[in-house]
């Protein structure tokens, strides 16, 4: 006997009851060891940052991530399931700052680093065991408590040798510049972390003039947004070969910028190159000690501002390059935190944003101010406190990147990407990026092993072994390979014997993550070492071993790897250039990205708008598998709506699979019919009928087209096979045995569960836990099933019969279009009618009576159809085709003049046209309903008489009789007395087909208005 199904399934309560029972049963450890000996896939995961819960975004990517491993896994393929947490960097100082009330690097310091690093560590063991459990919730299988962390010591000296290798081959240097600065965060960002954290937003905008020192009266006037780096300007910037003005008050501006302008004199740019002019802020000593001067700058715009700009090296990138060019003074005013240094008199103190107002109240007194608005335009913010950034002048340590482009650009040549438009982005960010900027003046980080003496030579570290040879004292108060411990670590410089200290930087977080192939895998490691993961801030948070350089050659690269498009500037990114550092190659073979999450509605989901959805949450309101199916439902090239809405749908959907299989349970137990597991691999024994061939076949369609999509890595794709067959089987296969499974047929029950328990194997990867809980009832009959859908493997039928298929297909397709000319006609389905003609069907002719029993007509006859026939242009489709031509095929079409090719397609003034190029019309004769499409033609014959009549109220009166036992409770094989109105005495000569679909023992016709049931 199958174990009885609900009416619906409670996603929430089924999904923790099976994680229990894979729990008691060790569902995964016995996959693990059925595929032990199998062929490797090499999957690494990207590392989750331990600083939050689950979030819906989240499982996005740990969803497809499960989906494929299990796919891989159901192949026989042996895998190793290591999860990774990022452990490091202002992704968690941050939140401890908050967590502490700290608002300044100042006050990290006074609070003590040794105890910030530790409140640190405690964000990621929180969060490192809330992802954990989120994730098992949702359903992934990873080998949790092996998990590799960011912030072990042995990651950390991965990246040292890393680190080393880099400034042994001479591209590790120490680069001077003005950079993007975070205020907040007291730290320069690299160009990765900005892509992508771009705002527009409103900024003063001042025009203000610079008198000229040697022409009296006159003045360049400059345009900036950004007032507080005027005290910083050095030199003016013109275009030399655009054409400048006076106007009569003097003031010097680019003519095309202000057409309206009267000017008294005009100049070229380049005439105005070399004007000495007085600063705006010569009345603070910085700026008094400048000679300022008009520079030319080719790259000066001239579609806003003045066309004149404001050069201030120590507060833009462009700007400094300049400095560079033309020999130009350099100042910075702000320290680390953005505010105005001593030097800067009455600005002392005071943030960039603090000083806009009083800088241009300044301006406006001394009359160099002449407008002042606001200007919207696109600015950075810091991508992880959301401060608006700044220039400021660092002193920044980098790798160089020219030498490695060409390597880089061939590595990901070699990649497969899904989609391909990542891979060229990948190639567009490789082409474009400038050197790396891996230095951060922030504490919670890798700790870069670089000592530089004074002496000149830099002293680089490759390992801890290393650290300790030459360590001058400290190493007894060496907790981990971190801040603030490894500061008080001198070492002796290799050239010179003097003691030296690390420079106090830490590391960009990406070379944590980016190390992961190589640190995970044991690269160079000599020998196995157990748990040798489980070092510094990860020691007691993982069992995962330090495996040896054999394990790393199996391993590397990997197969596959997946996360979200951010990741190509990112991780992908990272990745790629430690290994082709390294090694000379890609880390990864093929790659699956995707797009971002918006709300159902298409709009950010935010806290503060009320529409961010919590997993948990989620999870009780929709069920793990509801949630899996909407992200494996979508295409990763756009963008994912996600929300309670989409999943009632799902929901609906997944009903129709639930009742199928809930179908075939009832009718069993009824018959006490129990399957066989040699069924499921061999194919439904028995003499099957034609439509149990078919079921067989279309099974064996799904698992071709789902293993095609699964090979593609697109569960866009595996779930509209899944859908389309799941259709297929409950509304043709089962709508069309209906009586057969009354009657027992083990045939039909036989075939029905082949292809249940076959699509379960097949969805199995996207949706676990309905999949396994539904393979349990399906199997628990058979002795001899693997007790769990993800131990059974990945079914492997014979080719599908395309033959078979698409004679159903046309079937199916002249009961659709013969349901289309009913429906025009306004007839109702449970109308019979005499007689249905078809054309341009051939494959279909066996099936005349199966068509008929759908269709309720008596008669189907295979011949042409008598009907008006009108076709006219698809003009979108064949309008950019044809161009001039259209005209002529128009109005040939318009007169008749075409000929018919069959299938749809038609040739017409000397053009072939397919069914897509033409819309095709056709009407019946009087009393005939005509439908017709893709070259099938359909006509209904629309007349009713007194015998048709009755039978359509026979119908109505077995579905009325047969709702009143569903809301009466009856179960199947209860019988029962009907008694039916004496106005309808008339059927009594349809009695047996009556009493056959009701289950009546005894049909009366004396009753009042309405049926009468008892159960006997």
């Amino acid at each position: 006997m199958f174990a009885p199904l609900p009416d619906k399934p409670d996603h929430d309560a089924l999904e923790r009851e099976i994680l229990d029972v894979w729990e008691r049963e060790g569902t995964f450890a016995q996959l693990r060891a059925l595929n032990a000996d199998g062929p490797t896939f090499s999957f690494v995961d990207g590392p989750v940052t331990a600083n939050k819960t689950l979030g819906v975004h989240t499982a996005w990517g740990r969803t497809l991530k499960d989906v494929f491993q299990r796919y891989k896994a159901l192949r026989g393929f042996h895998q190793r399931y290591q999860n990774g947490f990022d452990c490091q960097g202002l992704w968690i100082e941050v939140g401890v700052e908050r967590e502490l009330g700290l608002n300044s690097k100042r006050e990290i310091e006074e609070y003590g680093l040794a105890e910030f690093a530790r409140r640190c560590r405690d964000v990621v063991v929180r969060s490192s065991a809330e992802l954990t459990k989120g994730s098992i919730r949702l359903g992934q299988w990873m080998d949790w408590g092996s998990d590799y962390f960011t912030f072990s010591d042995t990651n950390i000296e991965y990246i040292w040798r890393f680190l080393q290798i880099v400034h042994e081959r001479g591209w590790l240097y120490l680069g001077h510049r003005s950079t993007e600065w975070c205020p907040r965060c007291g730290t320069s960002i690299s160009a990765h972390e900005l892509h992508g954290h771009y705002e527009d937003r409103l900024d003063p905008s001042l025009r203000v003039r610079f008198p000229l020192l040697d022409r009296p009266g006159e003045a360049v006037v400059v345009w900036t947004t950004t007032p507080w780096t005027l005290p910083a300007n050095v030199a003016a910037a013109v275009q030399p070969e655009a054409e400048y003005g006076r106007t009569d008050g003097g003031d010097w501006l680019a003519v095309e910028l202000h057409p309206d302008e009267v000017f008294a004199e005009r100049l070229r740019g380049a005439d105005l190159v070399g004007w000495r002019y007085v600063g705006p802020f010569d009345t603070l000593p910085p700026g008094a000690a400048v000679e300022h001067r008009v520079i030319p700058w080719d790259e000066v715009a001239l579609d806003t501002g003045t066309g004149i700009v404001h050069i201030a090296p120590g507060c833009g990138a462009e700007d400094f390059e300049l400095s560079r060019e033309h020999g130009l003074a350099v100042l910075q005013p702000v320290d680390e935190a953005g505010r105005f240094t001593g030097d800067y008199g009455w600005l002392h103190g005071l943030s960039t944003v603090e000083a806009t107002d009083q800088i241009v109240g300044n301006l406006e007194e001394r009359g160099l101010l002449v407008e002042a608005t606001t200007y919207e335009h696109s600015y950075p913010f810091c991508w992880r406190c959301h401060t608006p950034l700044i220039f400021r002048l660092a002193d920044d340590w980098f790798i160089a990147v020219e030498e490695l482009r060409p390597r880089l650009l061939a590595a990901n040549a070699e990649v497969e990407w899904t989609p391909a438009y990542m891979g060229k982005r990948m190639d567009d960010w490789l082409r474009n990026l400038g050197d790396w900027n891996i230095s951060r003046r922030r504490y919670y980080g890798l700790p870069l092993p670089i000592y530089p003496c004074e002496c000149g030579h830099v002293n680089v570290l490759g390992s801890r072994r290393e650290l300790e040879e030459r360590a001058v004292s400290g190493l007894e108060q060496l907790e981990e390979l971190r801040r603030p411990w490894i500061d008080e670590v001198p070492i002796r410089c290799a050239a010179c014997d003097r003691a030296v200290r690390r420079i106090p930087e830490v590391g960009d977080v990406w070379l944590d993550a980016g190390i992961v192939p190589f640190s995970t895998l044991g690269w160079q490691n000599e020998t196995w070492v157990e748990q040798g993961y489980a070092t510094g801030a990860a020691r007691g948070l993982t069992t995962a071993d330090l495996p040896d350089h054999a394990y790393w050659e199996r391993w590397f690269p990997a197969d596959w790897v997946s996360e979200m498009r951010e990741q190509i500037r990112l991780w992908f990114y990272s990745q790629l250039f430690m290994s082709v550092a390294l090694v000379g190659r890609a880390p990864y073979r093929q790659v699956l990205g995707y797009e971002k999450m918006l709300d159902e509605h298409g709009r950010e989901m935010h806290g503060s708008w009320g529409n961010l959805i919590v997993a948990e949450d989620a999870f009780a309101r929709m069920g793990a598998d509801v949630m899996r199916w909407q992200y494996c439902a979508q295409p990763p090239d756009r963008n994912l709506l996600f929300g309670f809405g989409p999943a009632q749908e799902i929901k609906r959907r997944l009903l129709t699979l639930w009742n199928s299989t809930r179908f075939l349970v009832d009718y069993a137990n009824v018959e006490g019919w129990e399957p066989t597991w040699s069924d499921l691999d061999a194919g439904p024994r028995g003499d099957l009928e034609p439509l149990d061939r078919w079921l067989v076949e279309r099974t064996r369609l799904l698992v071709r087209d789902a293993t095609a999509a699964y090979e593609r890595w697109l569960t866009v794709d595996v779930i509209g096979a899944f859908e389309a067959f799941v259709e297929d089987l409950s509304n043709w296969y089962i709508r069309r045995s209906r009586r057969r499974f009354w009657d027992g047929d083990a045939v039909a029950l036989r075939s029905l569960w082949y292809a249940l328990a076959t699509g379960l194997r097949v969805v199995s990867p996207v949706m676990p836990f309905l999949s396994d809980h539904l393979w349990r009832v399906l199997t628990g009959p058979c002795v001899d099933a693997p007790s769990s859908v993800f131990l059974a493997g990945w079914p492997a039928p014979p080719v599908p019969d395309d033959d078979l298929l698409g004679e159903v297909a046309d079937v199916r397709r002249v009961v659709e279009l013969a349901r289309q000319a009913r429906q025009t006609s306004g007839l109702k389905l449970r109308q019979p009618l005499r007689t249905l003609v078809v054309e341009g069907a051939p494959r279909a002719g066996g099936h005349a009576a199966e068509i008929a029993d759908e269709l309720r007509v008596k008669e189907v006859r295979f011949e042409p159809v008598e009907a008006e026939l009108r076709v006219k242009p698809n003009l979108p489709v064949l309008g950019p085709r044809l161009g001039s031509e259209l005209g002529a095929v128009r109005s040939a079409l318009q007169a008749g003049a075409f000929e018919e090719l069959g299938g749809g397609s038609f040739r017409v003034a000397g053009h072939d046209l397919g069914p897509d190029d033409v819309l095709v019309e056709r009407s019946g004769k009087d009393g005939w309903a005509v439908a017709a499409d893709a070259g099938v033609t359909v006509a209904l014959d629309l007349h009713v008489d007194d015998e048709l009549a009755r039978e359509a109220r026979v119908y109505e009166l077995i579905h009325r009789v047969n709702t009143m036992r569903k809301e009466a409770g009856l179960e199947l094989t209860d019988r029962i007395r009907l008694t039916i109105p004496a106005g309808d005495a008339d059927l009594l000569e349809h009695a047996d087909w009556i009493k056959a679909e009701t289950l009546a023992t005894e049909l009366l016709a004396d009753g009042g208005d309405t049926p009468v049931i008892v159960r006997v």
